[in-house]
């Protein structure tokens, strides 16, 4: 069963539910879900040694809705997923492969941040 919680990223509470451990799998729903789409994927994902982390993205479920229009760009919304990831990235590391067919890291002088294992962004099966 996932934990949830709230992580505030690029100024918005957002919500999240989590479970596992291991490198960092999202799940990222599309319009008009919330994480509770991923409910069955993520109990299975985590029992395959991942640590899974599906947010309601901002203006969605309990997560903060900006009341500007012009916050829920295409920048906004993968700004939230970057800071989520080097949040999540901060305490575990994790796979620096993006999706099946891209992988992708960004270093700094300070730190690297490790893009995580597997990002879902196809809509789930509805159960």
């Amino acid at each position: 069963m996932p934990l949830h919680r709230h992580v505030r990223l690029n100024s918005v509470d957002v919500h999240i539910a989590e479970q596992g451990e291991g490198p960092l799998v999202l799940l990222l729903h599309g319009f008009p879900e919330a994480w509770y789409s991923w409910r069955h994927q993520i109990d299975a994902i985590a029992a395959a040694g991942y640590r899974v982390v599906a947010p309601d993205q901002r203006g969605y479920g309990t997560t903060d809705r900006p009341d500007s229009v012009d916050q829920y760009s295409i920048f906004h919304l993968v700004g939230d997923v970057v800071a989520l990831t080097a949040s999540s990235a901060r305490n575990r590391p994790s796979s620096s492969s993006v999706s099946a067919r891209a992988s992708t890291r960004t270093t700094s002088r300070t730190r690297e941040l490790r893009m995580p294992t597997w990002a879902g962004t196809s809509r789930p099966p509805c159960a």
